[in-house]
């Protein structure tokens, strides 16, 4: 909600987060389909992907159906610091955001 324009709605069975309620940049994902992870499914900018999932393979995932365009899946059932985890939501918010509202964020 501290982001610009961002709005929540369930999509596909999850809580979603969209700008300007039509791009979708996260997803918190439970259990999907029995995966057995709690997590963050997120948009990423290109060669984000490979490089968070070969730094830290127990944190870091490709998750199904958005992997192929470059998303990040990042498991909150680990002992991942919420804070780290904040800033890759806002990471994805820029990668899908309009420059406008990515300008907005970083203004004081």
């Amino acid at each position: 909600a501290a982001l610009p324009e961002v709005s929540e709605r369930m999509s596909h069975g999850s809580p979603g987060f969209f700008i300007q309620g039509k791009r979708q940049f996260v997803v918190l994902r439970d259990n999907h389909h029995g995966d057995g992870r709690l997590g963050l499914w997120l948009a990423a900018p290109l060669g984000v992907q490979e490089s968070l999932k070969a730094e830290n393979p127990d944190w870091f995932f490709v998750p199904p159906y958005v992997g192929h365009r470059g998303w990040i899946g990042v498991r909150l059932d680990r002992s991942l610091d919420l804070r780290v985890a904040a800033e890759y939501v806002t990471d994805g918010y820029a990668t899908v955001a309009p420059a406008k509202l990515v300008a907005a964020m970083k203004a004081p």
